[in-house]
């Protein structure tokens, strides 16, 4: 095992429970917990909150069992990590205990900022999970002091990993990439939830094949031997199949649209009414600022805002209590594909109504390909002859497809 650099002042001690936790769980049937700082992060009320957040934004709208939250998944995502860094004989040797801690918090942690309503809160606040994953981590927080508690150096370590900074990129390889833990969570998990099964592919063939190989360059990655490819491509199609039949459905969409302008339209009651927000100050600082506290994004969950779209429909303004209503009811925008005379006659039909296009027109673009490699995240493929190469390099499958062309969509979003 090579020297990572970490020293006796940094690596305390890592105490381990008097007994095993052990959480039930539908994916991975149970979640096991050893360590006395992992269990303690789970108590803290920042990862607490994450019950509150929904995992899939919309798409309850579609498929009624789509209740779960970033919490189960964040659990679900260390759960795999912890597989891989005891299980996987290869990758347990090139760890210390440390780095296994290190990133096993980090795939506990890695959902920790995530705002309501997934992806859509980030974009009318533009205040990304990402940023404010690291800032609760590294602020004042129960979640700095308990990781503090082991060690000074174990926030920055943790952030590093899910950063995809870490020096030993092992680490970030295991979080972050092309065949990551948080992926291979939420496929799964967000196949069950849905009730579907474009999201299933072999977990534990994929765990069984993992291997840590060293290139001509003398890198060290995580590889799949050859034995272990087709499972891979069943992840890949299935990633692809999950995009385009649950995280894109139309439906999920309007309803994010719907969120997205209700939202424009507070910030310009904002802009000439800050009175109206004198119930709902949970806001004020996501219409006001630039950037808020990680107290002030810590008060503002799915429950929070669902409460503020009761209030909103009591209220004066009747383009912000319409919608509202309608993303508590429901009623949610009607979608037709793009064109040049959709668009034009969407546009009359809002006038001829009344209606602001300001307010009750969204025009959606999405675009997906089935596999396209990140520059440096490829998935690596150990062939029999112990060869490393890139997957589409390996497989017949994957290289057909990604010559393919990428799927694009877009969609106009309107009320009836």
């Amino acid at each position: 095992m090579e020297d990572n650099g970490y020293n006796e002042e940094k690596v305390m001690e890592l105490r381990k429970l008097d007994e095993t936790k052990v959480l039930k769980d539908p994916v991975h049937s149970y979640i096991h917990i050893h360590y006395e700082v992992i269990w303690n992060c789970l108590d803290s009320k920042e990862f607490q909150r994450l019950r509150r957040i929904r995992q899939l934004g919309g798409d309850f709208q579609v498929y009624p069992t789509a209740e779960h939250s970033r919490f189960s998944h964040s659990l679900g995502v260390y759960e795999i990590v912890r597989r891989m860094v005891t299980e996987i004989k290869s990758l347990s040797a090139e760890l210390t205990e440390y780095e296994k801690v290190c990133v096993m918090l980090a795939g506990l942690l890695h959902d920790v900022g995530h705002g309501p309503f997934s992806h859509a809160f980030e974009h009318v606040t533009r205040h990304s999970h990402e940023e404010y994953t690291v800032k609760i981590i590294l602020g004042n927080t129960e979640l700095n002091s308990i990781l503090k508690s082991v060690s000074k150096a174990l926030p920055e370590d943790v952030v590093s990993i899910i950063q995809h900074a870490h020096s030993n990129d092992i680490l970030n390889q295991i979080v972050s990439g092309q065949l990551d833990a948080d992926r291979m969570d939420y496929l799964l998990r967000d196949s069950y939830f849905t009730a579907t099964s474009y999201g299933q592919f072999d977990l534990e063939r994929i765990l069984r094949t993992i291997r840590v190989r060293k290139t001509d360059e003398g890198r060290k990655v995580i590889v799949v031997k050859h034995t272990g490819i087709h499972s891979v491509e069943d992840y890949i199609m299935a990633r692809y199949q999950m995009y385009w039949q649950v995280y894109y459905h139309p439906v999920a969409r309007s309803y994010e649209a719907v969120f997205i302008q209700l939202f424009n339209r507070l910030k310009d009651i904002f802009a000439e009414n800050k009175s109206y927000f004198d119930d709902m100050r949970v806001l004020i600082p996501f219409l006001e600022k630039s950037e808020v506290t990680e107290e002030e994004y810590f008060k503002l969950d799915e429950n929070a805002l669902l409460y503020c779209c009761t209030l909103i429909q009591e209220k004066g303004d009747s383009i912000a209590a319409d919608l509202a209503k309608r993303l508590q009811n429901r009623n949610l925008f009607e979608y037709v594909d793009y064109s040049e005379e959709n668009l034009a006659q969407i546009k009359n039909m809002l006038a001829k109504n009344g209606l602001d296009e300001c307010y009750y027109l969204r025009i959606d673009n999405v675009q997906t390909s089935v596999y396209t490699p990140y520059k440096g995240r490829k998935i690596l493929i150990e062939k029999l002859d112990g060869e490393i190469v890139a997957l589409e390099k390996a497989s017949t499958i994957v290289e057909s497809i990604t010559k393919g062309q990428t799927k694009k969509e877009g969609t106009i979003f309107f009320p009836r």
